[in-house]
């Protein structure tokens, strides 16, 4: 493993053993006026700058709501911030998987020394992993307090120069519930993210190229950045998407999940989907102990105190546990979760496409479906597998070769492909 592995595997698990503890100590920090929140003194709850205006004004999608600037802390531990990078919080116009104008708040990041590379400074639209369902969570608000376990994969982002997007998807930080595993909201978003990037004053990325990177929810919302993006964003100058650990199958992962030790996650998901598409009713689904389990999930983050627990007691239970009948066997559930299966347009732009092996969440069958389906359209897809890595090894594994592949779709360099 190399020294650079190492080190941000060693980074990830620091961050996810001491952000319980360190969240503790700062959710109830006071309300201190704007500036207090544009150093992450306060909860997006608590926040007004999460708080969109009703009606929203009138605009189009990536168009900016508001913005501040903001201060961006990397290291968990230290708490000091990553110096050198001008960075903004932001609200700006989206659309919900029903085409629905919302408004989602994210973070955008520029090196502030000048960009030496031909043509001008790559934008990459960064996608995180599972967060919760609480605002609290949002990457907006824990990157400026050092609590993000994926800060130094920013961070090397930001290393080669390039700007960063980082949005809080719907309902992550701005009012209402998080809509977790909606594929077609969360590909909007990241699209919308990096227009926003583009039309705010000051961070000069006008017009300038673009990728997307994600993994596991990330790699979900990357995929379907990559699938929307010709029809819905061409005025992005696309380069390239790295989506690594993808869901792209909810019913197939589901089914993976259930009684295993992480089924907490989909259970998250038939919030999200339930927000997303009020007509599933998943109330009426639950029992005692699953009504009991949504009140306690619907502000939960993972890497807290409640979010471990929830995990731990959640743990080899199935959806029996917490339902009268399960939803999933309805045509109603499956239809849409159907609705946000990637696989069905082909990306027009080069993906990287990474998966562990020995994954215990997101299960590899269905993303070498997802890497055939595309393969099959015509895609331009590197299909990268690690054999002895599960989930989290996954991640750090494939951080460099995602950084490579970058690169190298910044620089203009062809690529081939693993595609038969």
């Amino acid at each position: 493993m190399s020294t650079r592995v190492r080190r941000v595997l060693h980074a990830v698990l620091a961050t996810c053993a001491g952000v319980a503890v360190t969240a503790a100590l700062t959710a109830t920090a006071p309300h201190g006026g704007a500036a207090a929140a544009a150093q992450g003194a306060t909860p997006p709850a608590e926040d007004p700058f999460y708080t969109p205006p009703a009606p929203l004004p009138p605009g189009e999608p990536g168009d900016l709501i508001r913005s501040r600037e903001s201060v961006f802390t990397i290291d968990p531990i230290g708490r000091s911030p990553y110096r050198g990078v001008k960075s903004w919080q932001v609200l700006y116009r989206s659309e919900s998987v029903r085409g629905a104008p919302i408004a989602v708040s994210g973070t955008v990041l520029v090196p502030t020394k000048a960009w030496t590379g031909p043509g001008k400074r790559p934008l990459v639209s960064y996608t995180v992993g599972t967060r919760g369902l609480g605002d609290a969570c949002a990457p907006s608000y824990t990157l400026t307090r050092g609590l993000d376990y994926e800060g130094l994969f920013i961070a090397d982002a930001l290393g080669k120069g390039w700007a960063v997007t980082i949005t809080d998807m719907e309902g992550l930080g701005t009012p209402g519930q998080h809509t977790y595993e909606v594929g077609g909201s969360q590909g909007r978003a990241v699209l919308n993210m990096a227009r926003a990037a583009q039309r705010l004053p000051g961070a000069g990325l006008g017009g300038n190229p673009v990728a997307v990177w994600g993994y596991s929810q990330g790699g979900t919302s990357a995929g379907w950045a990559a699938e929307l993006a010709p029809t819905y964003a061409p005025d992005l100058r696309l380069t390239g998407v790295v989506a690594g650990g993808v869901p792209a199958d909810l019913r197939a992962v589901a089914k993976s999940l259930d009684g295993s030790p992480f089924v907490a996650l989909m259970f998250m998901a038939a919030v999200g989907y339930d927000t997303a598409y009020p007509g599933l009713n998943l109330g009426d689904y639950l029992n005692d102990r699953g009504r009991e389990l949504l009140k306690r999930a619907e502000n939960l983050c993972l890497l807290s105190f409640d979010g471990f627990s929830t995990l731990l007691t959640t743990a080899f239970r199935k959806i029996s546990d917490y339902t009268t009948s399960n939803p999933l066997d309805t045509e109603q559930w499956q239809a849409r979760l159907d609705a946000n299966k990637l696989g069905s347009t082909a990306p027009g732009v080069p993906v990287f496409q990474s998966q562990a092996f020995l994954d215990e969440i997101i299960p590899f069958g269905q993303a070498d479906t997802l890497y055939r389906a595309w393969c099959a359209k015509g895609a331009n897809i590197t299909w990268k597998t690690y054999g002895l890595a599960e989930h989290v090894t996954g991640a750090v594994r494939s951080e460099p070769d995602a950084i490579a592949f970058l690169t190298d779709r910044f620089a203009g360099k062809p690529v081939r492909g693993t595609c038969p």
